[in-house]
This record gives C-alpha cells, structure tokens and sequence, in this order.
C-alpha cells in the first residue's frame, strides 16, 4: 500500500529544532528574504519604494537615502509593532502549520512560553492573513457548494419529559452559525458564515464565475443557482455519490473544520467562525505541500498582508 504523504519524509522540511538551532540572526535574514525577495533580501522603503537604505543596526531598522523613512523588515505589515523575536515567530509560524488540524492558543502559548492572550492574538493574526490569499478569487470548472452548522449548543434538560428537539429553530441557540463552503474541484475552498444555509445563496453566485457547473444536496434554496449556471444535484437520502454527482469535497472540508473544533478550539464563538474556517480551507487546499513549504507561504502572505484594524491592540481595547 502507498505511504500517505503526510508520512513521507518529503512531508518534513522544516522543524522547531532546525529553527532554534539557526537563532534569530538567521530567523531575521530569513525574514529580509521573503519581504524582499526581488532584491534577495536587500530593503526597499515601503514608502516610496526607493531600494537604497541605510542599515540601523543596533536597532534592526532601515532608513530610506531618498525620503529619510526609518522602517523593519515587519513595517506595515499584519506584524508590525512586534515584541517576539523573529525566531519566536518563525517557530510559531511553524507549529501553526504543523497543526493539520489547527492548533489550539493554549498550545501555543506553552510551546512558546508566553502568555495565552499573546498566542491568541498571534494566532488570529496569522489567520486573517491567510485569509486574504483568496479575498478576489472566483472559482470555476466543477464547484461544490454545501453548508454546515457549528457553535451555539443546547444543553438538554435533565429530566426526559423536559427534553426539547434541538434541530428545530425555536430551540436552537443565537449563536448557532452555519458555514458556507463552495470548494472546486482541483481547486481552492471559499467559506463564509450565515445565521441560515439559505442566505449563502447569493455568496455563492458572487464567488463562483459564469459557465461552472456546480454540484449540490437537493436542498431547495440551491434551486435558485439553476438560473446562472449547469447544476449537479445529489439527493443524500439516496447516495452520497451518483453519476459522478456529489459534494464529497465539501464534505471533506466540514470533517476537518468539525475535528479542528472540537478537538481543539472546543468552542468557537459566533464573531470568530470566519477565521477558523478559513483556516481549515487553506489546510485543506495546501495538504499535499510540506511543512517548510507552507511555512514559507504563510510568511510571504504575513509579510504582505496590511497591520490588522482588529487585532491590533485587541486587549487593551477589552474588546
């Protein structure tokens, strides 16, 4: 039988050990490169893109010879106003991609000896970075479209004549959320979360481009869909797969979306479903690539993503 990539040793190409070992001299450079890397490293001012500056060594910044503008390697971007050290961040930028199911903030604020709300920040920080990957993406080809519900659980009362039907509406919590997954096939995985499955409808038609076909469950809200584009619909009560029609890849997604909450989030609120379903989507879609190689497109990504408007100074705001 084949090894399972994840197995593989072309699956690790990058380890914690390997990155203290370097120290944060080479966790710097490493930084330098892939924020610059047309000049191999070399800085060029984020102001007026000038390629010579003046290196401030005692300080780790840079002052632009045409504008006079002092900046790091983090300036600008979703890092900025840093304190860890560079190796402390390419470490957790490492375990956050090891995580194939996500990893919780009390992980890594263990594994990194530092406070649960600087984990929790970071982490956060880290997702809506990735999340920004396919913010203007549209799928096409064969794209599969379904929805699942997360959060907001009812307890059931002790007594069984007080027991209640959790699936109906009237018993369900207001923080229940159902995410949106519309995934192509050979290609990436969009979310979004909705109060109802209904209202990704209109999410779908702006995400997916004109001349897709699109599979779906025979749920009736998907019926709208028939009129923009060539629709495959399953009926599950039936088969999960029938014809070569199925949503077995979104289905794939909320398996590893629903591991990742339960076995380590536990609980996820309302406000921060978008976050975490992202997350599981980019670890879906980049499953086959190595831990060193997802490490590397993660910081690319971090070091062009703008300084965050809701996580920067997230605690002192007691939000």
């Amino acid at each position: 039988m084949a090894q399972h990539f994840l197995l593989s040793a072309q699956a690790r190409t990058l380890s914690l050990k390997a990155i203290y070992q370097a120290g944060d001299d080479e966790a710097y450079t490493v930084f330098c490169k892939l924020r610059w890397p047309d000049t191999d490293g070399r800085p060029q001012c984020p102001r007026c893109a000038c390629g010579k500056a003046y290196c401030l060594s005692t300080r780790r910044r840079f002052k632009c010879a045409a504008c006079h503008h002092q900046f790091s390697v983090t300036s600008g971007t979703i890092f900025a106003c840093r304190k860890l050290s560079f190796v402390d961040l390419l470490a957790a930028i490492c375990l956050f991609v090891n995580a194939a199911k996500g990893a919780s903030a009390l992980q890594l604020s263990r594994d990194l000896d530092v406070q649960y709300k600087t984990a929790f920040v970071l982490a956060h920080k880290l997702r809506e970075a990735l999340a920004t990957e396919t913010t203007e993406l549209k799928l096409n080809n064969t794209v599969e479209v379904d929805g699942a519900y997360f959060g907001g659980h009812v307890r059931q009362a002790n007594l069984k004549a007080d027991r209640v039907d959790r699936r109906l509406i009237q018993h369900r919590s207001e923080a229940r959320r159902v995410v949106v997954a519309i995934r192509e096939r050979s290609g990436r995985t969009l979310t979004r979360s909705f109060r109802s499955e209904a209202d990704g409808v209109a999410f779908a038609r702006e995400r997916i481009a004109g001349g897709s076909v699109v599979a779906a469950d025979d749920l009736r809200h998907w019926d709208v869909l028939a009129s923009s584009f060539t629709m495959e619909r399953i009926d599950h009560s039936e088969a999960y797969s029938l014809d070569g029609a199925h949503t077995n890849l979104a289905e794939s997604y909320f398996a590893r979306l629903r591991r990742m909450i339960r076995g380590q989030h536990h609980r996820v609120e309302a406000t921060k479903l978008d976050a975490y379903a992202a997350h599981a989507g980019w670890l879906e879609d980049h499953r086959r690539q190595s831990n060193g190689a997802l490490a590397d497109r993660l910081m690319r990504i971090v070091l062009k993503a703008p300084v965050s408007g809701t996580w920067s100074g997230y605690w002192q705001r007691a939000a």
